[in-house]
């Protein structure tokens, strides 16, 4: 006779990752007061601040490690796929038309907000002393795209105090040069490149099991991100800048609460199901502050809760991650250039908003190779003639703008390649009208229990 204790099961909102990302955020809000307020300071971190920095960028590391050759081997197995598909063409047209469109709805909202809010007027703020600004140009555009190595790869190596230290980056558009080249070449190959396509397939089974395991521990990762966010900037730092700062999150807001679910709607797709499928990722980014960061989560809701194809979305989203940027690249820049020109009394006219629409919907490719919100700002500042110096004002409350701008890039980046496949007629809609419980992580859950379940057998 078993006398065994019956099974206890937690409730499913305790195990779900929607629920464990915002208890993270509220610990990671509540352990960074109480680091700001015990005198931690960006360049002086107490003990627990310097915990929050640790897992933070800790965290932020393991993804960024795996964006590389997820998107390097995702793209050359989806290649093998794409083969198969006879409107692979029209798929990339009709995904940079809507990355165009929803640009240009996004920036003309900025600009709205810009002259009905006043942001620049009477702000009080003093200029900073220096400040160097980078812009953008269509020529650092295209020779960004050339790849400096097979992987690339970029090393900077600065000395400070006689201490060097080098740093690796990476171009998430050459690594797709790379690996579109690549997976042409294996295919124009043909039998002899077999070997090597299904070792990609497997090289990818593998990442994604990996990439599984870092972004199941997001939560942790959460509580050190907001939580350093706090400790070194604070909510104080809102005030100076407040209208600003509400302009900006007003512009977020109808872009992620308005305008998306509209372009979903139009398309016969649920709302509701749209957001508790992106959600995860939208989160993540919100932490984060990097599309780039988020680019594995947002892959795997966009196939997983979205259901598109995945030889699709490996394409659609990692381009999306570089240059569909609704946040950093419409709505940012476009009330940002209101406020420098209200803040030095220069009056913008007709033609003046007309290239900011522009620069806003093809300036993203153009700072593609060079990235941010504050760089895109420095291109529209130069295409108005505004001054640059103004971008230096911005720069105390950018952390905190950061936030909502990443996570609304995010949620574009899988909402073009949702509506897109469903113009196409390739959604899997019985996958985005599935019940997913707020847990993008099911089928490998699933997985892993019936494994156990057959090994106790």
């Amino acid at each position: 006779m078993s006398n065994s204790a019956p099974s206890s099961k937690l409730p499913r909102w305790v195990t779900s990752f929607g629920p464990q990302i915002i208890a993270s955020l509220i610990l990671g809000l509540i352990l960074g007061l109480v680091a700001k307020y015990t005198g931690s300071t960006a360049e002086a971190p107490n003990a627990l601040g310097e915990t929050l920095s640790i897992i933070g960028s800790s965290y932020v590391s393991l993804l960024r490690a795996a964006v590389i050759p997820l998107i390097f081997f995702a793209v050359v197995a989806s290649i093998a796929n794409l083969s198969k598909v006879t409107n692979a063409a029209r798929l990339a047209w009709q995904t940079l038309l809507w990355f165009a469109i929803t640009a240009l709805i996004s920036v003309t909202i900025g600009m709205v907000l810009g002259l009905v809010f006043q942001p620049g007027a009477n702000t009080g703020q003093d200029m900073p002393a220096e400040y160097s600004g980078r812009t953008g140009d269509w020529l650092a555009f295209l020779t960004g795209l050339i790849p400096e190595n097979f992987l690339g790869l970029a090393a900077n190596t600065k000395v400070v105090e006689g201490a060097a230290s080098t740093s690796i980056s990476f171009n998430v558009l050459q690594i797709l040069v790379i690996a579109i080249a690549v997976g042409i070449a294996a295919l124009k190959v043909g039998k002899a490149a077999e070997p090597f396509l299904n070792f990609s397939a497997s090289i990818l089974a593998i990442i994604q099991k990996v990439l599984w395991w870092i972004i199941r521990i997001a939560p942790i990762g959460t509580v050190g991100l907001i939580g350093n966010a706090v400790a070194t900037y604070g909510w104080d730092t809102i005030g100076a800048l407040g209208k600003f700062t509400v302009a900006i999150y007003v512009g977020l807001a109808l872009v992620l609460f308005a305008l998306y679910p509209v372009l979903v709607r139009a398309h016969g797709l649920s709302v509701k199901q749209y957001f508790s499928g992106v959600w995860p990722a939208v989160q993540l980014a919100f932490v984060s502050r990097s599309s780039i960061g988020t680019l594995p989560l947002t892959q795997r809701v966009t196939e997983r809760n979205l259901g598109v194809p995945s030889g699709y979305a490996s394409f659609a989203v990692p381009l999306g991650a570089t240059t569909k940027m609704d946040g950093c690249a419409a709505i940012y820049p476009a009330i940002s250039a209101i406020f420098v020109a209200q803040f030095f009394n220069i009056d913008l006219s007709l033609t003046d908003y007309l290239l900011i629409a522009m620069v806003s919907v093809l300036g993203s490719a153009a700072t593609a190779g060079t990235t941010g919100a504050i760089v895109m700002l420095t291109l529209t500042l130069s295409t108005l003639g505004l001054p640059l110096a103004g971008v230096g004002l911005l720069l105390a409350v950018d952390p905190i703008l950061d936030m909502g701008r990443t996570a609304v890039n995010v949620a574009g980046q899988a909402l073009i390649p949702t509506i897109v496949a469903k113009r196409e007629g390739i959604l899997d809609l019985d996958l985005y009208n599935a019940d997913r419980n707020g847990n993008p992580f099911a089928q490998e859950e699933a997985e892993e229990s019936q494994i156990l379940e057959s090994s106790k057998a």
